[in-house]
């Protein structure tokens, strides 16, 4: 079986370097295929063994933050980049392996697939979710993607005007052209699909979404607060401890 990429990106100090090699170990429990596991990084203090690193792509302009920032990872898709060639999973650091993934690998093979973005429930009851994704999971084919980066390239001043695109996602959505969605039940949104509505969230504890093979913690709570609690800066935000997410969070 034809080896895979696995990328993710670390900077500054919120998501340190066990965040890395708990992903790393989870992989090795959930990815039955040989990968090469790559992460971007300007620190490689204390990663484990087996664990490839490069550092930050040179920071093409981009003025919404200070580089590096999260529209690295278009340029990720540039040819040649870190000598990555072939189907190419991009994978955030605040992730939850929950089951096997070969099916990422397996599903709509050659073309680009990416998580598509939730929206909070009321917001869908009038109209359908909008149409950009989630790119805390996405993947695309290094040596044949490079026309995202050069859209990229193209169309800079857009990709960092607000008005435009709010977001890195929704500029990356856009160059991806062509894609497809993850199927809905593979990934999960720990504030989506676990965390009990307020004030449920005061009395019942988080539960395991079913059937989901990543949990996504995009903004708060971290996996780490999720399994001890979280008191959170509003009440409708505060969590009960949810134990089962240390089991799958773990080297």
């Amino acid at each position: 079986m034809a080896s895979v990429n696995i990328v993710c990106m670390k900077w500054g100090t919120r998501y340190p370097a066990p965040y890395v090699n708990i992903l790393f170990r989870s992989l090795q429990r959930h990815l039955k295929r040989p990968f090469r596991f790559l992460c971007i990084t300007d620190d490689i203090t204390d990663l484990l063994p087996g664990i490839d690193s490069c550092g930050f792509p040179p920071d093409p302009g981009i003025k919404q933050a200070k580089w590096p920032n999260v529209f690295m990872k278009l340029l990720i898709t540039q040819d040649g980049f870190a000598n990555l060639e072939g189907p190419t999973l991009f994978l955030d650091l605040d992730l939850v392996l929950l089951d096997d993934i070969d099916c990422f690998f397996d599903y709509e093979p050659g073309k680009n697939c990416i998580i598509h973005n939730w929206v909070e429930a009321r917001k869908e009851i009038f109209r359908d979710r909008p149409n950009i994704g989630n790119s805390s999971i996405f993947r695309f084919d290094a040596g044949k993607s490079d026309y995202i980066y050069q859209t990229f390239l193209r169309e800079m001043s857009d990709a960092d005007d607000r008005s435009k695109f709010q977001t890195e996602q929704a500029f990356l959505t856009h160059a991806m052209k062509e894609k497809c969605w993850w199927p809905n039940e593979w990934v999960a949104s720990f504030k989506r699909h676990c965390r009990p509505i307020f004030p449920l969230n005061l009395i019942m504890a988080p539960k395991k979404p079913k059937g989901a093979k990543f949990l996504v913690f995009h903004g708060h709570p971290d996996p780490v607060d999720a399994a001890d609690g979280h008191r959170g800066k509003r009440i409708h935000h505060r969590l009960l401890p949810a134990p089962w997410v240390a089991d799958y969070w773990k080297l």
